[in-house]
């Protein structure tokens, strides 16, 4: 493959994405019930992070998301770390993938949620102590710091809100880098329980903005809201369809996300396919190899 453009594939083609990098850890025996989730292991053991990247490159992935999405300047400042350490982590984050790929895909820095940062669920429920001001002014500089360290996109993730929405658009203006904006939705409604259809009109006034829709929900949660995201390229990336439970910091449930839907979510204009929590490399093989024979 290519990697030239990602905007110009979506145009093309659909893109396989990874699937969940922390369960992918969890499976090679790391226990991430720390606060820092996966964002540990850029500190404590930075290759295990690059192996499991390969594991998904293997399996037909052509973009790596990087371990970012936890790491955040005020739980690591409780562990010591200073701003400029944070930097390095970030910057870390993105070489990892990079060099994990060979040249042969793409790397999406990942940008969570404010609420992924509480480490108490706050992402499945939008209820935030931060109005849109200070949700811009905590992810300033990380936008900054991702986007400086050369990411082929920045990916908006798990993102459950109205106002976190409207602060991701209007920090990302002017950094260059393109993005995709992912709702982490119930049907057609947010985890703030707004309209998930106000969210990707917001996004569609935003020229840095190459894709939107959904992850981190189920599979029948993708199928409602990416009906609503057809101004763009489509973006899908469901969890298993088991359920976190924040308080004893487990999954629980059956798995739901079966690839027999992938067709359809192409059918509904997706064009960045791929799996969320639990979805490991099987099921990303499984995702490539009916995407390439779409």
């Amino acid at each position: 493959m290519s990697t030239g453009s990602l905007v110009a594939a979506l145009a093309e083609r659909v893109v396989v994405l990874d699937g969940g990098l922390a369960s992918r850890l969890e499976e090679h025996g790391h226990d991430l019930s720390d606060e820092l989730w996966s964002a540990r292991l850029l500190v404590d053991d930075p290759a295990e992070v690059r192996a499991a990247h390969r594991d998904y490159a293997a399996a037909g992935a052509e973009v790596a998301t990087t371990a970012s999405y936890q790491v955040s300047y005020d739980a690591l400042a409780a562990r010591g770390v200073d701003r400029e350490g944070v930097d390095e982590l970030l910057r870390r984050s993105v070489a990892l993938a990079r060099e994990a790929s060979d040249g042969a895909s793409w790397v999406a820095a990942s940008v969570g949620p404010y609420g992924a940062a509480l480490a108490g669920g706050q992402e499945y429920t939008g209820d935030y102590d931060l109005d849109v001001s200070g949700l811009r002014r905590w992810h300033r500089r990380r936008l900054q710091v991702l986007a400086e360290a050369g990411p082929d996109a920045l990916a908006l993730e798990t993102i459950p809100s109205l106002a976190e929405v409207e602060a991701l658009l209007a920090e990302v203006e002017g950094l260059g880098v393109p993005c995709w904006l992912s709702l982490t939705a119930v049907g057609d409604r947010t985890r703030r329980d707004e309209p998930v259809a106000e969210a990707f009109a917001m996004a569609a006034e935003a020229p840095e903005v190459v894709a939107a829709g959904v992850n981190c929900c189920t599979a029948d949660s993708a199928d409602a809201a990416l009906a609503l995201a057809a101004v763009f390229p489509g973006v899908v990336y469901p969890n298993s369809g088991e359920e976190w439970d924040p308080v004893g910091r487990r999954w629980a449930g059956a798995a739901t996300f079966t690839v027999d839907r992938v067709r359809g979510w192409v059918d509904h204009g997706a064009r960045l396919v791929g799996g969320c929590c639990r979805v490991g490399p099987d099921r990303i093989a499984e995702v490539s190899s009916i995407v390439r024979g779409l």
